[in-house]
């Protein structure tokens, strides 16, 4: 490339500089300044839009004047974390009944609605008349024995309810379990919708005093205790807990699930049940650990209250390999534990608190990795690790753990954790039956 054609030196530069100079100062005679025109755009703004959320409530109970509602109101508005309490029944009993509604007004954002919510029961002591028909001490049976509806909604001109499509009906612990995961409300009333088939809440109203709500179809819970039901309800109660959630519907295909509980993990040194349970001790385990693999030799699958009274299996370890392994509790008082194909089941003391897993490696390698947990059959996800290992070549055992952060409700339902299982073990490992293994811990 030829730089004198299309480039000019430094002297050629200034010589042009100058030429220009000249040419300037000689037109300068008839105008001074470039032709040029100005129209502005000022105070141009960007303001963030708002979405607030208010739930209308109101419930009722029908118990032949027998119970009183310890609730402060039985009706309200919420607007804040947490919802307040619109129940507080201390005497139910057969026969009685009630409901609650649930009615949305949305600020400024046309937005995707959804419902999830959680029960826990206790048992609260037995009763003679109850121990005669109720064998299981520990669980509670008054959300099992309950009738429940949850369904559209909404009033007419003259106060009553109309009914609309039914979402879920069953036991009320049917029909919590149904929405704990979160499920959504179609703008339509809609019952049976897949997220991100659901219409938005869209419908806009302009009441005669205050701002403009968005709003759409109203919930209902309807339940009752059947006249059928016996004693095995005494002393038993339950909390149950609602949450709806508003997401804006613009830039959003309505998929996203603000219901997906999170449980927060976390790793540390030693046994779990030693270093997190609140009494140090376990209500029940799982384990698989390597061992003689004889007939009538060491079990290597358990599940039970303890080791006394475990329910066992023999397995066969292959070292090296990666196995599947899952532990689920029934929500009932009974739990299984499955690995790589065998399985052993057990019934239970109830659940109380945290889980967590438990490695051990003498002279080996123990790895669980891909760790996942689903509570009552919604996946759940985990703020932390989702694996633990331990590993040794030397006089002591390398024994670590991952802890799940759950608590009493998060427990008491079903629930499942599942993952993978590698054991390794070096040319020198003895052969000790405690000394390769992994425990699940239930508080």
């Amino acid at each position: 490339m030829n730089d004198d054609k299309i480039g000019l030196s430094r002297r050629k530069m200034l010589v042009g500089l100058g030429a220009v100079g000249v040419a300037s100062a000689g037109a300068g005679l008839g105008t001074t300044a470039y032709f040029n025109d100005t129209e502005s755009f000022e105070g141009n703004t960007l303001t963030a839009g708002s979405l607030d959320l208010f739930v209308d409530y109101e419930a009722s109970y029908d118990s032949d004047g027998t119970v009183v509602n310890q609730a402060e109101t039985a009706a309200g508005k919420q607007d804040g974390t947490p919802a307040g309490m619109f129940y507080d029944l201390d005497d139910v009993k057969p026969g009685d009944s009630g409901h609650v509604e649930f009615c949305f007004r949305i600020v400024d954002n046309p937005s995707y609605m959804w419902a999830c919510g959680d029960l826990s029961q206790a048992e609260n002591g037995m009763s003679e008349p109850e121990m005669s028909v109720d064998d299981t001490p520990d669980l509670g049976e008054l959300g099992d024995a309950i009738n429940a509806r949850l369904v559209f909604c909404e009033r007419d001109e003259a106060g009553d309810f109309v009914e609309g499509e039914e979402l879920v009906s069953g036991s009320l612990v049917d029909v919590i379990a149904a929405i704990t995961g979160g499920v959504p409300l179609d703008g339509m009333g809609m019952a049976g919708m897949t997220p991100g088939d659901q219409a938005e809440y869209s419908e806009v109203v302009e009441p005669e005093e205050g701002e403009s709500y968005i709003t759409g179809p109203c919930v209902c819970l309807f339940w009752e205790i059947p006249t059928g039901v016996g004693n095995e309800i005494q002393t038993d109660s339950l909390t149950m807990n609602f949450e709806f959630h508003a997401v804006q519907s613009r830039h959003n295909d309505g998929t996203a699930n603000p219901c997906v509980p999170s449980i927060t993990t976390r790793t540390g040194e030693g046994f779990a049940k030693q270093e997190e349970f609140a009494t140090q001790q376990e209500t029940s385990f799982a384990r698989g650990r390597f061992g003689n693999n004889g007939s009538s030799g060491s079990w290597e699958v358990a599940v039970g209250p303890d080791v006394g009274s475990a329910d066992t299996e023999n397995y066969v370890w292959s070292s090296g390999t990666t196995v599947p392994f899952s532990y689920t509790y029934n929500g009932s008082g009974n739990a299984s534990f499955t690995l790589d194909g065998v399985n052993v089941g057990s019934a239970i003391p109830a659940p109380s608190g945290k889980l967590a897993i438990t490695t051990k490696a003498d002279e080996a390698t123990v790895s669980v990795a891909n760790l996942s947990l689903d509570l009552n059959g919604a996946p759940t996800a985990l703020s932390g690790p989702d694996a633990i290992s331990a590993t040794n070549d030397g006089a002591d055992r390398d024994i670590t753990y991952l802890v799940f952060d759950t608590d009493a409700a998060d427990v008491a339902n079903a629930f499942t954790i599942s993952g993978d299982v590698t054991v390794s073990l070096q040319g020198d490992y003895s052969g000790s039956e405690e000394g390769v293994a992994f425990d699940i811990s239930v508080e």
